[in-house]
């Protein structure tokens, strides 16, 4: 059994994931990207089902301060039965950055059994940072698990009101909440090393937008 593991971190324009990935009978993909800031980039992360009872982890993080302009598109085509796709972006916008996330699930006619779930969530730190979102369902088999789900919003006051409370300084509080929200994204990275080591620099790409 084929089990494709990938993680791409996105600090150039040329560091670029893999625009397409084809998963067989059985196969697994599990893939995560990560962008700092100060990088303008295009995304394109296309997957393509065409054996049974495949699995596909697509996550991925993103951090603006800048100008940056960012625009993530994922495609995920379910050809046959029996396969998961499970998609989470979740991002943070600052400064002038405008970041756009389109996201695709195609569930094809015969593809019964299908399970495909698809999440993005993003924080918008300043009145002139924009994100626009739009994720996207066509199914056309009838025996299906799908969702897709957007949030665009600001950090929560409470939270933030309840760490002030507990003697934390306000802008660490922003800190541990972003760093809080964009976590789950690495979940999926098995190697503890890889994960302290892109946690340790995502941290650091928080700290350095506030």
């Amino acid at each position: 059994m084929k089990e494709y593991r990938r993680i791409y971190v996105v600090d150039s324009p040329e560091s670029l994931p893999e625009s397409s990935i084809v998963l067989g009978e059985g196969e697994k993909a599990s893939v995560t990207f990560l962008v700092f800031p100060g990088v303008s980039v295009d995304i394109p992360v296309s997957v393509e089902f065409t054996g049974e009872n495949a699995e596909l982890s697509l996550r991925g993080i993103y951090i603006c301060g800048g100008g940056e302009k960012v625009n993530i598109r994922t495609d995920v085509r379910h050809n046959v039965p029996g396969c998961v796709s499970d998609q989470l972006v979740n991002g943070i916008a600052a400064g002038d950055a405008h970041v756009t996330f389109y996201g695709k699930i195609v569930v094809a006619h015969g593809a019964q059994k299908t399970q495909a779930y698809q999440s993005n969530h993003n924080v918008v730190l300043t009145p002139s940072a924009k994100v626009d979102t739009k994720p996207q369902l066509e199914i056309y088999a009838d025996d299906v698990k799908c969702s897709h789900g957007a949030t665009v919003g600001s950090l929560n006051e409470d939270e933030q009101f309840y760490m002030r409370s507990r003697g934390i300084p306000e802008a660490e509080a922003k800190v541990l909440q972003m760093i809080s929200f964009v976590a789950p994204v690495l979940d999926d990275i098995e190697d503890e090393e890889k994960k302290a080591e892109l946690s340790a620099r995502v941290e650091e790409a928080i700290r350095s937008i506030i």
